[in-house]
């Protein structure tokens, strides 16, 4: 195997050697069935599906730490595997390999309430971690809209709805164990919420989506539950006057815990898949957390914004049940736009942009699409400068798909042109690899490569994904 995205396989007597070693350790836990194997590199991409060529269930650190060396031993790849909601091919096994499935490792280690952190395994999903801590008055904020594992939205550093608040993956971990290229494990950091010892480690693999080692544990922030949570939904006359609110709302420090954006197209699948009544115009969701005194002030001061900008009439809600139903519509977002098209594909795409070019990346965004005769609804993250597009298009209409890739093509040269990203939070994988050379310059992805180079000498780790082939 060579590094720098190689995807070259494994020799077959290297390989049979490795399944034979891992079957010896593992027994049942080890699965070589073809729908499974298909089942942990399943994609929501038009990347093709690459299975593995096996799957071990782990259950330990032990297990992660047996599998890397058995693996290492025969220059196998080892790709780790959450729950498989990751967008842009990062559990795909391009150079087969051994997918170590970490469900099962789904334990609350410890809760320091008085401190405001957690120590968990992998395997834990947002959801289930929520559950474990409301009696206690806790929550974990980053919410992507998937129940992925934790492991795997550090992984992907991953963000979602509450970003503009708590901050994303990367803002909200401490410290990490992780088990290395040669079975041992590096401990990244501490409970401290802030140390000036040695490089900084723990961001090193946050979002390095498998590719320089495997998460065994995970150190955690929390914050209280907030007294009063406010939902609010307001709609506009244009995309423009939505993201200009959006964008005053932030600069005149309204502390808002969420603010998403759906255009027209967006709110008619919502309405129709979740059987809402909205007006089918631009339409912000909002929440706000706080004392009930906050939270009123708060909807006040942004309805005053939003009148400005050409918003309509505002209404807010702190009924739990009428919340969740807001924004159980908004996170079925994919669901809703797949039903606009039965049978037809939908790839899901993001970038992000500094926030005072939201509106023209937005705008500029909805006229190409028209331009190119393409459905694409569009949801943002928009106190963040985040944005998806969710494209539909029929897989098996050559002319049209050339349409799509034209189309997400564009999309990512608008945003690096606005000085913005490729991706705000869906990663790189394999799916937007093309486009790191021109975002951050040659000499940063030989910098990558050498970093993976030191810490995965041998490239079994998650090969042929981030860093893109010399």
């Amino acid at each position: 195997m060579t590094i720098s995205g190689s995807t070259q396989r494994p020799a077959p007597q290297a390989l049979a050697s490795a399944v034979e070693a891992l079957a010896a350790r593992f027994g049942n836990r080890l699965i070589t069935s073809q729908a499974v194997r298909e089942q942990h590199a399943h994609t929501t991409t038009w990347l093709p599906t690459q299975p593995p060529d096996a799957v071990v269930m782990a259950q330990e650190t032990a297990d992660i730490q047996d599998v890397v060396r058995i693996c290492a031993k025969y220059r196998v790849p080892v790709i780790a595997f959450g729950t498989g909601t990751s967008l842009e091919g990062q559990v795909n096994a391009p150079a087969g390999g051994v997918c170590i499935d970490l469900r099962d490792m789904n334990r609350i280690l410890e809760v320091h309430a008085e401190d405001l952190d957690c120590v968990i395994q992998p395997g834990v999903t947002r959801k289930a971690l929520n559950e474990h801590l409301r009696d206690q008055g806790l929550f974990f904020p980053i919410d992507p809209g998937a129940d992925a594992s934790l492991g795997g939205m550090t992984s992907t550093r991953a963000s979602g709805t509450n970003a503009v608040r708590y901050g994303t993956m990367r803002d909200n971990v401490l410290a990490l164990k992780v088990v290395r290229g040669d079975g041992e494990i590096i401990t990244t950091g501490t409970r401290a919420k802030k140390s000036a010892a040695g490089y900084d480690l723990t961001h090193l693999f946050v979002g390095a989506e498998g590719t320089l080692g495997i998460i065994s544990e995970l150190t955690i922030k929390l914050r209280g539950i907030p007294e009063t949570i406010a939902a609010a939904a307001c709609s506009f006359e244009t995309v423009r006057g939505a993201c200009q609110a959006t964008i005053l709302a932030i600069q005149t420090g309204i502390p808002l815990a969420r603010i998403e954006l759906l255009n027209s197209e967006q709110v008619r699948a919502c309405n129709a898949y979740s059987k809402l009544t909205l007006p089918e115009t631009p339409l912000l969701l909002l929440e706000f957390h706080g004392s009930e005194i906050e939270v009123a002030e708060q909807s006040r001061n942004f309805g005053e914004i939003a009148k400005e900008c050409g918003g309509g009439d505002f209404t807010w809600t702190t009924k739990p049940e009428d919340r969740t139903k807001l924004w159980q519509a908004r996170h079925d977002a994919y669901w809703s736009v797949k039903a606009l098209r039965p049978g037809a594909g939908v790839v899901a795409t993001d970038v992000c942009v500094p926030i005072s070019r939201l509106a023209d990346c937005v705008t500029e965004t909805e006229d190409d699409l028209k331009q190119l005769n393409l459905l694409s609804p569009i949801v943002g993250h928009v106190g963040d400068g985040n944005f998806h597009c969710s494209l539909v298009c029929d897989v098996d209409n050559a002319e049209e798909m050339a349409r799509g890739e034209e189309f997400m093509h564009r999309l990512v040269e608008r945003a690096q042109s606005m000085g913005g990203t490729c991706t705000g939070e869906h990663g790189i994988g394999q799916g937007k690899q093309k486009y790191l050379k021109a975002e951050l310059g040659p000499e940063a992805i030989d910098a990558m490569r050498a970093l993976k180079q030191a810490l995965d000498p041998q490239n079994i780790f998650n090969p042929g994904k981030i860093v893109p082939a010399a």
